[in-house]
């Protein structure tokens, strides 16, 4: 797990990849679909990844999202919506 937490970032409880900010970088090996599903209360399954709105950090290293510059914005970090929509999608297309 500590691997994990030195090459990602938290951003309104979900993990991303700190380079890029994706939840699945193949450039930097990384997949936080399985934390965050769990999080969220899920067993981890093969989905699509969430997507990341713009993001900038704050003066104290908060990340927030560019459009409405609020650190918990959940218009922009609802990843509990999204993810649910992604499990029902990979259900529809088979995936386990």
């Amino acid at each position: 797990m500590a691997e994990v937490a030195a090459q990602s970032v938290e951003i309104n409880d979900a993990l991303f990849c700190s380079a890029h900010i994706k939840e699945v970088c193949t450039d930097c090996a990384f997949d936080g679909r399985e934390e965050n599903d769990a999080f969220y209360g899920y067993d981890p399954m093969d989905r699509e990844p969430i997507d990341t709105p713009n993001v900038t950090q704050n003066k104290d290293g908060v990340y927030q999202c560019k459009k409405h510059g609020s650190e918990g914005c959940n218009q922009c970090f609802g990843w509990k919506k999204q993810i649910t929509r992604a499990r029902t999608a990979a259900k529809k297309a088979g995936r386990k």
